[in-house]
């Protein structure tokens, strides 16, 4: 596997591919330091994850840019303000989250929901059930595993969108609300450290969530931007929309 993946991105430079530059950043140091990706005309983006990404979107309305179909969440806010910003480019963004989603159902629905819509811009945050289900005995997943997993999705990715310029979230917790306490860790921290992990060797642009949260939650209680410690309130989704934006020139 790891063979296989130097190999790959070996040829990948070789034909020119365009990628992003790594971003392990501070929160308060994001907007400055970050390699900013530049749309162009017609770009694809495309919003994955779980409920976080999911937050309430229609099943039934796949189109791009479509209000149902967006979601109620961070990436139909950001959505929004791509689609004023950059009117005159003809953006079409889509939502493909899906509530409870770990990487491995990530993998089993790529084709469908990933490389059949060619996203120019991919967009992913995926992880917090990874660990939460296996905390909750749902799950035998492991950090490694997430990593390999997470390897061999973006592997998949890259072989089919040589050209995709990726943005990686960092799986969060909004520390001493509800879901989410002290026991969470050192083990959580490993999916984290494995998220940024990925986005270096996958030179993607990373957005460190968890930082972001810690940073806001000494301005505003915890529970203020995420009601249970994990999903978003309205300000927890407005905080996540803007650092998605800084990721756009």
């Amino acid at each position: 596997m790891k063979d296989r993946r130097s190999f790959l991105k070996q040829s990948l430079a070789a034909i020119g591919t365009t990628v992003i530059g790594s971003n392990l950043v501070h929160a308060e140091s994001f907007a400055v330091k970050i390699n900013k990706i530049e749309l162009r005309k017609n770009d694809i983006i495309l919003f994955q994850g779980d409920s976080i990404t999911d937050h309430g979107r229609s099943r039934d309305r796949l189109g791009p840019n479509d209000l149902d179909g967006m979601g109620k969440g961070y990436a139909a806010h950001a959505a929004r303000t791509l689609l004023h910003k950059h009117a005159s480019k003809n953006l079409q963004i889509y939502n493909r989250g899906i509530s409870g989603h770990k990487v491995p159902q990530l993998i089993e629905r790529w084709q469908k929901d990933c490389l059949d819509i060619k996203p120019n811009v991919l967009s992913i945050l995926i992880g917090v059930n990874d660990y939460w289900h296996k905390r909750n005995g749902n799950y035998n997943g492991s950090a490694a595993e997430y990593k390999s997993q997470y390897q061999k999705m973006l592997d998949l990715t890259l072989q089919h969108l040589p050209h995709v310029k990726l943005i990686i979230g960092e799986p969060f917790g909004v520390k001493d609300v509800q879901h989410v306490d002290n026991s969470w860790y050192p083990e959580f921290g490993d999916y984290q450290r494995v998220s940024k992990e990925i986005a270096n060797e996958y030179k993607a642009v990373f957005i460190p969530y968890q930082s972001i949260f810690d940073k806001a939650g000494k301005e505003a209680e915890g529970k203020y931007w995420a009601y249970d410690g994990v999903h978003t309130s309205m300000a927890g989704i407005s905080l996540m929309a803007d650092s998605v934006l800084q990721c756009f020139k």
